[in-house]
């Protein structure tokens, strides 16, 4: 891992741990641990290095957890990363995610709620939270962002299966972005699903690496 991913893979995990509402992480050799809490992820580590002997270390120490945690690495090279895991003995998640980054000024920040949805932003602290709702009241689309100095890290960007296709993920961005722009953030940062990818590269965001994940293996 370059020092330049290095730096993205720490200002996207500080920013995430704000939006989530954890503790700060606790640093090891080639790695950060924050604790999670919840039974299917007590803690997750993150990998800030993703050289062979790092892995190693890093998926020995969630391989061999007592209670189930996950092992997260942006990596330039994912396949290396997977067979690493995998010879770890760690359960690898199917499921592909890329971290990405954006200038924020290069974004739309004027995307209105198409007829019959209406967009609130709620704020607390360096916090900010959209929801998209229906007319009924129903919640259709939310996310969070967190604005830590001059980044703002997205997280939980999500649109109700029934109403997907309607442009709200723009809309969730839109006032999301607004919020840290007031806020003095200039760079964006987000770890994207597969869902999500197409959004944000749409939006102009861009992937700067793979991000593999693998977890420690059910006890049987």
């Amino acid at each position: 891992m370059s020092a330049e991913l290095e730096s993205l893979t720490r200002r996207w995990q500080a920013g995430w741990a704000m939006a989530m509402g954890l503790a700060d992480a606790v640093e090891s050799p080639g790695g950060l641990r924050v604790e999670i809490g919840t039974p299917e992820r007590h803690a997750e580590v993150i990998a800030l290095r993703s050289d062979p002997p790092t892995l190693r270390r890093l998926a020995d120490e969630v391989v061999t957890a007592r209670r189930i945690s996950w092992l997260t690495v942006p990596t330039t090279r994912p396949a290396e990363a997977l067979a690493e895991l995998r010879e770890r003995g760690l359960d690898v998640l199917d499921r592909p995610e890329w971290l990405m980054t954006t200038d924020l000024h290069d974004q739309s920040t004027a995307v209105a709620a198409p007829e019959g949805y209406a967009v609130r932003t709620t704020r607390d602290g360096a916090v900010a939270r959209a929801e998209v709702r229906y007319a009924s009241g129903a919640l259709a689309a939310r996310g969070t962002i967190a604005v830590r100095g001059t980044d703002a890290v997205a997280h939980g960007i999500a649109t109700d299966a029934a109403h997907r296709r309607r442009g709200l993920g723009r809309v969730v961005m839109g006032a999301l972005t607004r919020e840290a722009t007031r806020r003095g953030a200039s760079a964006g940062l987000l770890v994207s699903s597969a869902d999500g990818r197409h959004l944000y590269r749409s939006l102009g965001w861009t992937e700067r690496a793979s991000v593999v994940i693998g977890r420690t293996p059910a006890r049987r």
